[in-house]
């Protein structure tokens, strides 16, 4: 995997975090410096940045925290990357048809995200429901770092919030899987978790304002389809068994 291969996952990332704020909440309400543990609900919801104004801290210190809650939630990405990587990497992805029906997989993931951000298709909730079941085992481990209200309890916070269940994580885990090696899984959602960056920073420092921008229809849409677009061309290249030229740059994952 080079450098170039990885601007797919960042873009998908990038698009795919209008999801964070509309289905998980994204980094939006509940973890103030004053709260305690969240309550369970079924999209959980977390914040860093709102606090009551008689709490509210000097703007560096909010940014520290953003800063560490999202490089945790990073870092767990890519330990779940390394894992899916190391998958293949032990064999168990070596053989062809086994390849072939990965690289379908992740290709309609894909297809099935980019439909569920443009709200046309809701199937991945199923899988995020059933994703609660480990949600459910980490949850009670964020008790102990409220009131979230340092950096390293952000950090904390965010490497534990990295595995609240997600069908966009999952979608591309499905691609990290595929990459050959736990080094290769890694820097595939490590891209991925950087695409993710800027709104979610934009959450943790705006809140609302800007959750309320992207909400908007058009804004859904127009990530669906960049998304849809990636696994349509994924399942091209996949039917045709043939190199699409230039266009497999854009190809999230490598041919089979």
């Amino acid at each position: 995997m080079n450098a170039l291969s990885l601007v797919p996952m960042f873009m998908v990332g990038l698009a795919g975090s209008v999801h964070c704020i509309g289905m998980c909440g994204g980094i939006v309400g509940a973890l103030s410096i004053s709260g305690g543990a969240p309550a369970a609900p079924t999209r959980p919801v977390i914040a860093i940045a709102v606090a009551r104004p008689a709490l509210q801290t000097s703007l560096q210190s909010n940014v520290l925290r953003v800063l560490a809650y999202n490089g945790g939630r990073i870092a767990s990405y890519m330990l779940a990357g390394a894992l899916a990587g190391s998958l293949a990497g032990a064999g168990m992805l070596h053989m062809a048809s086994l390849q072939v029906a990965g690289y379908w997989l992740a290709n309609l993931m894909l297809v099935a995200l980019g439909l569920y951000l443009m709200d046309a298709w809701r199937g991945l909730a199923h899988l995020e429901a059933a994703g609660n079941i480990v949600w459910r085992r980490v949850r009670p481990l964020l008790k102990p770092l409220m009131p979230m209200d340092t950096p390293l309890k952000a950090l904390a916070v965010g490497g534990l919030w990295g595995w609240v269940p997600c069908g966009m994580v999952y979608s591309a885990l499905l691609t990290a899987m595929l990459q050959g090696s736990a080094l290769q899984g890694a820097a595939a959602m490590a891209a991925f978790g950087l695409g993710t960056l800027p709104m979610l920073l934009g959450m943790g420092l705006l809140g609302t304002r800007l959750r309320a921008q992207m909400q908007r229809r058009p804004v859904r849409i127009a990530s669906g389809l960049l998304v849809l677009g990636f696994g349509l061309l994924g399942l091209l290249r996949a039917a045709n068994g043939v190199s699409l030229g230039w266009l497999d740059a854009l190809c999230v994952t490598g041919h089979p």
